[in-house]
């Protein structure tokens, strides 16, 4: 069965949820969680914490330096994601539908390179 990302995207400046709006959506997250374990389409998600916690690691000429912050200077960032298994991209998109109303932010559906089965 595919496999694909449902990542979270966080804007910088937007209106700040209120604590009940928090609280709820964490809730709704919990709840989605739960359904996709129960299915045959969770395989595992998380939750990031802030972009400036981020580190960048890279190769510059023939070093490989770290440098503080994410790595795209960007007003968006992300701020968590699934990894779900789905039949197709409508059932994806589905999942990702209710993705977005559970935590309250905008989701992107993206389908991972399909692998040779062994």
């Amino acid at each position: 069965m595919p496999q694909y990302l449902v990542s979270v995207w966080f804007v910088d400046g937007a209106p700040e949820p209120s604590e009940e709006e928090m609280t709820q959506s964490g809730k709704d997250v919990d709840a989605l969680n739960d359904e996709l374990k129960k299915s045959a389409s969770w395989v595992f998600a998380g939750g990031l914490p802030p972009a400036d916690t981020a580190t960048v690691v890279q190769v510059k000429g023939s070093d490989v330096v770290t440098t503080d912050g994410p790595f795209a200077e960007s007003k968006e960032h992300l701020g968590g994601f699934w990894v779900i298994r789905a039949d197709d991209l409508d059932a994806a998109l589905a999942i990702g539908r209710r993705a977005t109303v559970a935590c309250r932010a905008p989701v992107e559906v993206r389908p991972f390179h399909d692998e040779p089965e062994a």
